[in-house]
C-alpha cells in the first residue's frame, strides 16, 4: 500500500511484540515508519502534534486513559551511531525481538503506569534519520526530556554525550528540561573504557541524571523510562502532587535506607568533598530533582 509522505505518522501500523515490563504497566502502539520532515514542519505547536498523536492511537488494541486527557509528553533519543538508541527504544516498544529491517528513524508511544499512575511517552528515535542540520535542531527544541545515550566501551561516544549535552544547554538555556545521561552496554565488562565515576562525574557537572544500562540484558531498561516519567512529573505537575507522591514513596521505604539518607545528608553538610560524593550519587536517583 502506497502512503501519501504527509499521512505517514497518522497511517503508521501498530502492533505488540514481546514485553519487557509487566502487561499492566503499557498500553503499546508501535509507528514504525521514518519520521517525515516535512510532517514536523507542518505542526509547528506542540499541543496541536500531542493531540493529532492522541488522535491516532484511538485505533490500538488496548485504549489509554491518559491519552483521553491529551497529555503525551515527548522523549528524544541522543547518542552517536551505535550506542545502543534504537535496542533501549525497540525495548521500550517491547518489539525488540522483530525480525524486519526498518529504515532508520522511528517513533513509539506508550503508556506507562508509574507510581500508580498512568502517563503516555511518544519516544523519538530520529537523531540519525538524516544529516539534516535542520532534523537535528528541532531534535534540540521539540523534546519534553532527553535521554542522551553513550557506550561505555567507546570512549569518543562518551565525550560525543558531553557535547550533545552542551548543545541543549544552549538551544534550551532558559528551560529545566529533563536530561538523563545513559552508559548503554554495561554487560560488556572486559570492554569498558568509561567508568561509573566518569559517568557519574559528568552527570554532576552538567546537572542531570545519569544511569548504566544494558540492552542486550534489559538491565536498568525500565528503570531507566520510569525514571524519565518521574523527571518529567517533577518539573511539570504542581508542587502538591509532588509532594503526594514524594510522600507516599517515603512511606514504601525502608527504615535502613531513610536512616542512610539522613546520615549521607549530615554528613555531606561538614565535608565539602563529601557533598559532591553526596551530589554524585543523587544524580543516580531518578526520583527526586
Amino acid at each position: 500500500m502506497t502512503l501519501n509522505k504527509g499521512d505517514k505518522l497518522r497511517n503508521m501500523d501498530k502492533r505488540r511484540g514481546s514485553m519487557p515490563f509487566p502487561l499492566h504497566l503499557q498500553t503499546l502502539h508501535r509507528r514504525s515508519m521514518p519520521v517525515d520532515v516535512r510532517e514536523l514542519r507542518s505542526v509547528p505547536d506542540d499541543d496541536q502534534h500531542r493531540n493529532s498523536c492522541v488522535s491516532d492511537s484511538s485505533d490500538s488494541v488496548i485504549s489509554s486513559g491518559s491519552d483521553s486527557e491529551g497529555q503525551v509528553y515527548k522523549v528524544v533519543l541522543l547518542g552517536e551511531h551505535g550506542v545502543g538508541k534504537t535496542s533501549l527504544a525497540r525495548i521500550f516498544a517491547g518489539v525488540e525481538d522483530a525480525n524486519d529491517n526498518e529504515e532508520t528513524g522511528n517513533t513509539y508511544d506508550r503508556t506507562l503506569e508509574v507510581d500508580d499512575e498512568e502517563t503516555s511517552i511518544l519516544l523519538y528515535d530520529i537523531w540519525e534519520q538524516d544529516n539534516s542540520q535542520w532534523l537535528k535542531d528541532q531534535c534540540m527544541r521539540m523534546g519534553d526530556a532527553y535521554i542522551i545515550v553513550y557506550s561505555v566501551t567507546d570512549k569518543s561516544s562518551f565525550e560525543k554525550a558531553s557535547e550533545l549535552r552542551i548543545q541543549l544547554r544552549r538551544a534550551r538555556q532558559a528551560e529545566n528540561i529533563p536530561i538523563i545521561l545513559v552508559g548503554n552496554k554495561s554487560d560488556l565488562v572486559r570492554s569498558r573504557e568509561v567508568s561509573v565515576d566518569e559517568g557519574s562525574a559528568c552527570a554532576v557537572v552538567f546537572d542531570c541524571k545519569f544511569i548504566e544500562t544494558s540492552a542486550s540484558l534489559h538491565h536498568n531498561v525500565r528503570d531507566l523510562f520510569e525514571g524519565i516519567v518521574r523527571q518529567i512529573r517533577l518539573r511539570k505537575d504542581s508542587k502538591e502532587e509532588n509532594a503526594r507522591r514524594m510522600a507516599n514513596c517515603k512511606r514504601r521505604e525502608s527504615i535502613s535506607k531513610k536512616a542512610k539518607r539522613f546520615l549521607g545528608r549530615m554528613v555531606a553538610r561538614k565535608n565539602k568533598k563529601m557533598a559532591f560524593r553526596q551530589k554524585s550519587k543523587s544524580c543516580h536517583d531518578l526520583s527526586v530533582l
